[in-house]
């Protein structure tokens, strides 16, 4: 199977980001005052394109997938969860569809590879609204048990990843924010960090749904058991294949595709930044298109923040996932831009820059 990653530019535009700065400079407040609102805005005005930037139809897309890894008890929750929580997402009951909804952002969940026909009883598709099937693996299966033999074939990533692109090619507006469900998908992401940022598994590994100390030991061992399964899955695309979930390689695609669009990319927890991790490696540009929401209460998602090298918006120990961060972030962006775009400067409102300076400093 052919695939071909989409390309990217460098946005870095030395003119764009000057006129960027120098109307942030110039509104009316002391340089800087504004703190970290002004590097978020002077990021969505370069990856927009505009020194008046205007976040449009923002979409957010719930990747949905089983793991067979979870057969090794490394997880507090049964797999029946995951499909029991994508039924409540396309109810509305979920954390991330009533924040989504408080924050008109557009919610659509994919099923790339949960143990269960969402269809069934349903002559055709578009009678689910909200849902797309995009299974990898054919039937009502996840991936693999990835301590036995790698979590999919090369085939499968290549067309989870594709999958992920079609997906955001369909999707209007500028922004995707990045949400998952998948029970057992925190080892799956504590591999990926631990392969593709030489760490050690036992940092990369945390309670995940809410293991107790013994039961996180237990996780650590079995995941090092994968690891070294697979010790020539080194490169991006092989890792993902022998390591990672259905879920995880089509947000990779998503990720890819958004980036390539120039879209805003707003990364939620220790999940959806494994798939960051991964189209990171294989296109080092998407990190100019990524807001990260939130710092995760997960303890591997500090080590994944320091190895891209980026800081999140928000701490809050949220580890819940299914991008709740991203929704719960969304208001700063859309200030953000609001800042940019709408605040005075000391020109237009006839205020003395030197007067404003002084007095903010008295």
């Amino acid at each position: 199977m052919t695939h071909s990653m989409p390309t990217l530019a460098d946005i870095c535009n030395p003119m764009l980001t000057k006129a960027l700065q120098h109307k942030l400079d110039n509104k009316t407040k002391p340089q800087g005052s504004l703190g970290r609102l002004e590097s978020l805005a002077l990021q969505l005005g370069e990856i927009l394109g505009t020194d008046s930037p205007a976040l449009a139809q923002p979409q957010l897309v719930v990747f949905a997938g089983d793991h067979g890894l979870t057969a090794r008890g490394i997880s507090a929750f049964p797999s029946d969860v995951s499909w029991q929580m994508v039924e409540n997402f396309l109810a509305g009951g979920a954390a991330v569809s009533v924040l989504a909804r408080q924050n008109g952002i557009s919610l659509t969940v994919v099923d790339c590879g949960v143990n269960h026909d969402f269809l069934a009883g349903f002559p055709t598709p578009t009678q689910r609204p909200g849902l797309q099937v995009r299974k990898v693996a054919g039937g009502e299966q996840g991936t693999a048990d990835s301590s036995a033999q790698p979590a999919m074939t090369m085939a499968q990533c290549l067309q989870a990843v594709q999958n992920g692109q079609d997906i955001v090619m369909g999707l209007p507006g500028n922004a995707l924010l990045l949400g998952e469900m998948g029970i057992g998908n925190t080892s799956a992401a504590s591999l990926l960090l631990a392969r593709l940022a030489g760490l050690d598994i036992e940092v990369c590994t945390g309670a995940g749904t809410g293991l107790d100390a013994p039961a996180v030991q237990r996780k650590t061992a079995v995941l090092r058991e994968v690891l070294a399964r697979h010790p020539d899955a080194t490169a991006p695309l092989d890792a993902l294949a022998a390591l990672g979930g259905f879920e995880i390689a089509t947000m990779v695609g998503a990720v890819l595709q958004a980036a390539h669009e120039r879209r805003v990319v707003v990364v939620d927890g220790f999940i959806a930044t494994s798939a960051v991790l991964v189209a990171h490696a294989l296109q080092p540009l998407v990190l100019q298109r990524c807001v990260f929401a939130h710092r995760s209460g997960e303890r591997g998602h500090e080590f994944m923040l320091q190895h891209l090298g980026v800081q999140a918006l928000l701490d809050l120990g949220l580890r819940l996932g299914e991008g709740s961060g991203g929704a719960l972030a969304w208001p700063l962006l859309q200030s953000a831009c609001t800042i940019l775009r709408d605040m005075a400067s000391f020109e237009s409102a006839g205020v003395s820059e030197k007067s404003a300076t002084e007095a903010s400093s008295a």
